[in-house]
């Protein structure tokens, strides 16, 4: 009987999974197969609120192929050496996993065919995990790799992506090969109290629902804080509980402006990914240096933690930095307002923050998160380096009734409408309740010294 051991790393679903469906053409059997991977928790990369939201997607996965007569196997250790035991124990003569384009996986990749090749075994590398379009298919003139995103949104746009692949209906596993679980094991501290459930059934729920009852409003909306009308979809995108190129199909199947701009969003993702595919060292150093000397977390230590605990004085800033802490998640226009005011208003080192958003959100992608915080920084693929944005005026313009701000600044309950962006103010200061910290930089001071070490004055 032939064997195949399917490999699974960020693609933890059965709908629209190449590596599968391939090793059900060719073998009578297959090992589902996840490794707990030792080295990336010894580099710091595991996170409770993600080590929760795995375990669930585990769960769901196994449950899932417990439905087409088979199970998940899961071992802990190297990969390439539990990939190589696993496949000795079933017999396998073939191993297939999806492609992904870090550093990281890369090397793993590279280390598990070395290792199989002289076992006599062969390793298939399938479609790419986590985006619609595979980082390097599509690249400019002259470069492995788009620099802008306006650009290679156009091409991206434009490319025909693969048609998504139905669930097998049946996966039938060797019965002799040992597992870990279930239960998958999940961390009980450490755990954000608001975190959403994983697993491909709820990230098919999500976008079913979504694509009803959000999407048509998107475009308009996206930036609403106070009415939360964005998809959520981001944890389950990390973890592969949904596919990239089915959810851009299904969104594009809808069609209208929601669609258009809803999938635009998509492509970020991709767009980052090709940048850190073509520039791994993007992910801990700066893709264009402006020669900062930033504050680091030891210099600007009392900003630092003041920052991290939502008690910077400034409203907006501070209610998307609690949403985090709650939530292990935070809305885009969140993110990009608590990391401008981190590093050009604080002029704190962006690695400080990057480091506090992996080790919160369920979502702590390395491409999309150390990229998106480089773009604020001014120091990744921005076109305009320089900018910085005013956490009162945003405020003003994304939350104008207020309604984000009081739901997560509950020392601001009793300060009406858009005044809650400016609790300083005379008129609203004695509303203010709870010991509300005043703004720990002034933003003209702060705008000030930006500009003096990025060299302009004006």
């Amino acid at each position: 009987m032939t064997v195949a051991v399917v490999l699974f790393t960020a693609d933890l679903r059965v709908h629209d999974h190449p590596p599968l469906r391939a090793a059900l053409r060719t073998a009578e059997t297959v090992v589902p197969l996840f490794v707990r991977d030792g080295t990336i928790a010894a580099a710091g990369f595991t996170a409770p609120n993600r080590e929760a939201f795995l375990a669930d997607c585990l769960t769901d996965l196994h449950e899932s192929l417990r439905e087409r007569g088979g199970r998940l196997v899961v071992r802990s250790g190297d990969v390439t050496r539990t990939v190589c035991a696993v496949a000795a124990e079933a017999g396998a003569d073939e191993v297939h996993l999806a492609a992904d384009h870090s550093g990281y996986a890369r090397h793993r990749e590279d280390r598990l065919r070395a290792a199989l090749t002289a076992e006599r075994r062969t390793l298939h590398v399938h479609e790419a995990v986590g985006t619609a379009l595979p980082p390097g298919s599509v690249t400019p003139q002259g470069s492995d790799h788009y620099a802008v995103f306006t650009p290679y949104f156009r091409r991206w746009s434009r490319e025909r992506l693969r048609e998504p692949l139905a669930a097998p209906r049946r996966v039938p596993v060797p019965a002799h090969i040992r597992s870990e679980g279930p239960p998958f094991p999940a961390p009980t501290a450490g755990l954000s109290p608001a975190l959403p459930p994983g697993g491909e059934r709820e990230a098919r729920r999500r976008l079913t629902a979504w694509l009803r009852d959000g999407l048509g409003a998107y475009e308009d909306r996206h930036d609403d804080l106070a009415g939360d009308a964005t998809s959520r979809l981001s944890p389950y995108l990390h973890f592969g509980a949904v596919s990239a190129a089915e959810v851009v199909h299904r969104a594009r199947a809808r069609g209208g402006p929601g669609a258009e701009a809803f999938v635009r969003q998509l492509c970020w993702r991709d767009f980052h990914r090709q940048v850190l595919a073509a520039r791994p060292s993007a992910a801990h150093h700066e893709y264009r240096p402006h020669g900062d000397r930033w504050r680091t977390e030891r210099s600007a230590a009392d900003d630092v933690e003041a920052w991290r605990q939502g008690r910077t004085g400034y409203p907006i800033v501070d209610a998307a930095l609690r949403q985090l802490a709650h939530e292990g998640w935070m809305h885009n226009r969140g993110r990009l307002l608590a990391a401008s005011l981190l590093t050009k208003t604080l002029y704190v080192d962006w690695r400080v923050g990057a480091r506090h958003f992996l080790h919160l959100l369920v979502d702590g992608d390395l491409a999309n998160n150390q990229l998106n915080w480089q773009w604020v920084a001014g120091t990744g693929t921005d076109t305009r380096p320089n900018r910085v944005l005013n956490p009162v005026l945003q405020g003003r313009r994304y939350d104008p009734e207020g309604d984000y701000v009081r739901r997560w600044v509950p020392e601001l309950a009793e300060v009406p409408g858009a005044a809650v962006h400016e609790p300083w103010k005379p008129r609203t200061a004695a509303l203010v309740r709870g010991g509300y910290p005043q703004p720990i930089v002034d933003l003209s001071d702060g705008l000030a010294r930006f500009r003096r070490a990025r060299g302009r004055e004006d």
